[in-house]
């Protein structure tokens, strides 16, 4: 017959059978394994450790009408999203490219998306985007496929997205609001932040609805005020517009604060007379990756559209030692909401000042020159279209060899590069070197020893072709600006004309 031990008793057996990192496992072990010697004098019922670690509710806490003794447990649940496209022109495979874009933005929103419909149109409907016939079967795919939202791939009216949502029952937003939703998850300063705030309430202020009671009227202004008021007054959905309006006027005063600071350093790398190198492109495209490549400068990667929003200023030098900045702008897409681009116009003007735009474009991309129009025409609205431009097709090692083939063979001045395993990086920076604007003067002077600040502007501010250190001093010929150029004039020597 088999005697029960005590607590301690097991505790002694256990210390002495297993080693000190496995007690802890031994113990667990034998709360499992039931016996009624050891488990029959506990007080309650017995739980499985699954239960015992889980979660319960104290009975006779709630305040509720209905008391809950059941722990329910949720799990994270995205919104479920049906996609919706209207096919206006192009092939077939354009517009399924289309709606393969919008359900990666889906993704990066968070969505999960669970089908996607296409429409033949020769425009829009007016009313419900779709028609009302292809809206009554939006509403039955919806039914079956569970989902809670449908995104539609374009920008709707306010009358467009009532109608709809008022046949689908379901929530209903375009792609414009995705994309606002998208940039206000990503922006983390308060620039970023302030410039997504204005261009969410230009979006929103002509898409205010009201219902029921806030489109009751305020007592009007009477003369004299108290009971002898007069007038229906404003609306509730007027007085919002109103305040929408004040938020949005001085959001654009912080915005042009900001933008002070960085006209500042922009002035203050045209004086010290540093080239200035902008890298755009479409989103994901691989612009953070080439910036990372090019200067380590450590910023975000990550496969997702719009992953960093807020420019990126890097100092890099050319093979020759050059020294030029380089800056990583926001991603662009197919018809950018023109509220983005007119919120985040003093971070794009990064692009308009630049002495060179290197435009990312994804070579693996299955349409990549629809990808180069829609960055052009951003490039366009801002003004840039007069800084020169060097293509670099990124992701060269999964791109297919005859699209590559026939980018290079398009576009002049282009080359095929690998931002992941180095392919090209070398042929970019020397690309880049000889087409940075030049220093306008070459001059060659004898520069005492007693003056090697001067030496030292040649080789930060110019470009230096040959240097010799003789007996009286620095013989330097280089290539720098007209103001240093007259500074370095008095040491011109005789002989050099």
């Amino acid at each position: 017959m088999t005697s029960s031990s005590s607590p301690s008793q097991d505790s002694k057996r256990l210390a002495q059978t297993y080693p000190e990192g496995l007690r802890a496992d031994a113990l667990m072990e034998e709360d499992v394994a039931w016996s009624f010697e050891i488990d029959g004098e506990r007080d309650g019922d017995q739980l499985d450790r699954a239960d015992r670690a889980a979660l319960r509710r104290v009975a006779g806490l709630s305040t509720e009408l209905e008391d809950v003794t059941e722990v329910e447990y949720r799990q994270l649940r995205l919104e479920r999203v049906v996609l919706v496209g209207v096919w206006t022109s192009g092939t077939v495979q354009d517009a399924e490219n289309s709606l393969a874009e919008l359900a990666a933005l889906a993704e990066t929103a968070g969505a999960l998306v669970l089908d996607g419909v296409i429409q033949r149109r020769d425009k829009p409907d007016a009313a419900t985007y779709i028609g009302s016939g292809k809206a009554e079967e939006l509403r039955d795919i919806v039914l079956e496929t569970g989902a809670d939202t449908v995104i539609c791939d374009g920008e709707l009216s306010p009358g467009q997205l009532i109608h709809l949502e008022d046949v689908v029952k379901v929530k209903v937003i375009d792609r414009t609001a995705l994309i606002l939703d998208i940039f206000a998850q990503h922006a983390k300063s308060r620039e970023g932040k302030a410039q997504v705030s204005l261009a969410q309430m230009q979006y929103m202020l002509p898409r205010l609805r009201g219902w029921g009671q806030s489109l009751s009227r305020q007592m009007g202004g009477g003369k004299g005020g108290g009971l002898a008021t007069r007038g229906p007054g404003e609306t509730k959905i007027e007085t919002d517009r109103r305040r929408i309006r004040e938020k949005m006027a001085k959001m654009r005063r912080e915005i042009a604060e900001m933008k002070t600071g960085r006209d500042i350093q922009r002035q203050t790398r045209r004086r010290n007379k540093v080239p200035s190198v902008a890298i755009a492109g479409y989103t994901n495209a691989g612009k953070s990756s080439l910036l990372n490549r090019l200067t380590g400068a450590g910023v975000l990667v990550e496969n997702a559209l719009f992953a960093t929003l807020d420019p990126t200023v890097r100092r890099a030098e050319t093979p020759s030692g050059r020294l030029y900045t380089l800056a990583d702008t926001v991603g662009f897409v197919r018809h950018l909401p023109h509220h983005l681009v007119e919120a985040f116009r003093s971070t794009m003007e990064e692009v308009a000042d630049a002495d060179l735009i290197l435009h990312v474009v994804d070579g693996s991309h299955p349409n990549p020159e629809e990808q180069l129009a829609a960055v052009r025409e951003v490039i366009r609205d801002v003004g840039a279209t007069d800084v020169p431009e060097i293509v670099v097709i990124n992701k060269a090692d999964a791109a297919d060899p005859l699209t590559l083939q026939r980018l290079l063979r398009v576009e002049k001045r282009s080359i095929a590069v690998s931002a992941r395993t180095g392919q090209g990086i070398a042929e970019l920076r020397a690309l880049i070197d000889s087409e940075l604007p030049r220093p306008a003067v070459e001059i060659e002077a004898l520069v005492p020893y007693t003056h090697g600040k001067l030496v030292a502007r040649a080789h930060d501010e110019g470009e230096v072709i040959s240097e010799e250190h003789t007996a009286e001093g620095t013989l330097l010929k280089v290539r720098v600006h007209q103001e240093l150029a007259s500074e370095l004039a008095p040491y011109v020597p005789a002989t050099a004309g």
